[in-house]
């Protein structure tokens, strides 16, 4: 009974380190992402042709004073965090008509990869 419980506390300290090391991974992938799918219009720290995603999650969308974003971004209520930027980044003009982004993502691993740099590079 002890060498199963041995056992047991084994595999799930693994399966925590496996699920810690994919979550690094995942948004080191991230910033080669963002640099390559996102880079062109954004920046974490300055507005460019898009508005800067430094600190994006927990904000309302169409908040910076820095940026003007089209009306329906500005009245959508939406506040960024995982699941909106999920839905945001596969298809923008779905989620929120006649905003001014029509750039998708469409792999849901890569827009992962991108949430997660975001969430932990982008404060």
């Amino acid at each position: 009974m002890r060498r199963m419980g041995a056992l047991l506390f084994a595999a799930a300290a693994a399966l925590i380190a496996w699920s810690l090391a994919a979550q690094v991974r995942t948004a080191r992938d991230g910033k080669q992402l963002f640099a390559s799918r996102c880079g062109g219009c954004h920046s974490l720290d300055r507005d460019q042709e898009g508005p800067r995603l430094g600190g994006v999650f927990g904000r309302a969308a169409g908040s910076l004073k820095s940026f003007e974003y089209s009306k329906a971004l500005k009245n959508s209520g939406i506040i960024w965090n995982a699941a909106t930027l999920d839905r945001w980044l596969a298809d923008p003009g779905t989620f929120v008509p006649a905003n001014d982004m029509n750039f998708r993502v469409p792999d849901p691993v890569e827009r992962q990869a991108i949430i997660a740099y975001l969430q932990h590079r982008g404060r």
